[in-house]
């Protein structure tokens, strides 16, 4: 059982080095079972799960194992509340100034996210009969996801309440016909007239700085990806980026996660709905 500690807390120390994630004590049998997975996935043959990590501790197969063990549980207009609240109060605004609207996500994980801001753009076009001009960053550290997300294929069951009322997904997806799949579930594909609006890329929010622009964005979704990282970290993340966001952007916040030291500085307007007020000396 101490062996099992021992490498299991070893899998913490490293992940945690390479990307910051904190994994908690609950973790054993995901932690188990990654980790043999990850042995088996690269063909590792230099001895059992302590030489692996040691391998991975002298850089070997380090972006295999990050994305072993980082989470990417997502879905379509999760916690759609947001998604309305950006096509009612945020879009019009620029609709009507015609200035383009930049949008950063920041845990884009397998791209529901950041299509779901995509398509609410699209619907707030089509709504207000203006022209909106919008650009969306999205990023994570797992480069599978990224992959998956860039590709923009899913999994769509009939019966599923995953798009909101609003959303139509034929006018957003193309249907892909695919054998082997159940009686519900057809494969849809991302239009690309939604992918051009959005730019996948690879970046660790527990990076030191972030290559972006001082206030670069005026909207940033950082949903239910904070809850991974201990509470100093979360609190440095979030400086992080506050300091991309302008004033009177928008901050978007997952519903177990709060914006710490920064609630001096943002306005409070919806379910983690924060605009910020002024920026942080």
């Amino acid at each position: 059982m101490n062996d099992t500690k021992h490498l299991h807390d070893r899998v913490k120390k490293i992940l945690y080095s390479l990307t910051g994630i904190t994994l908690a004590e609950n973790k054993d049998i995901m932690i188990a079972n990654r980790l043999h997975k990850l042995k088996r996935d690269t063909k590792f043959t230099g001895g059992d799960l302590e030489a692996l990590l040691d391998s991975i501790e002298n850089g070997n197969n380090t972006t295999e194992f990050i994305n072993s063990f980082t989470t990417n549980k997502t879905h379509f207009f999760r916690e759609c509340f947001h998604f309305e609240d950006l096509r009612d109060r945020v879009l019009p605004t620029f609709a009507q100034s015609g200035n383009q609207i930049k949008m950063y996500c920041s845990a884009s994980s397998t791209g529901e996210e950041p299509y779901s801001m995509a398509m609410t753009v699209m619907e707030a076009r089509e709504k207000l009969g203006k022209s909106i001009n919008a650009s969306i960053i999205a990023t994570d550290i797992d480069t599978n996801v990224l992959q998956f997300a860039a590709n923009g294929v899913y999994r769509f069951s009939k019966s599923s309440k995953e798009f909101p009322d609003w959303i139509k997904p034929p006018k957003y997806f193309k249907r892909r016909v695919e054998k082997n799949l159940a009686n519900e579930e057809i494969l849809i594909k991302v239009k690309d007239e939604i992918k051009k609006m959005i730019t996948f890329k690879v970046m660790n929010l527990n990076d030191p700085s972030y290559p972006y622009k001082k206030e670069e964005f005026d909207v940033v979704f950082c949903r239910n990806v904070l809850i991974y990282f201990s509470v100093q970290d979360q609190q440095m993340i979030l400086k992080k980026l506050f300091s991309h966001l302008k004033i009177g952007g928008t901050l978007y916040l997952g519903h177990s996660e709060n914006p710490h030291d920064l609630i001096n500085y943002v306005q409070r307007i919806g379910q983690n709905i924060f605009v910020k007020t002024k920026d942080v000396h």
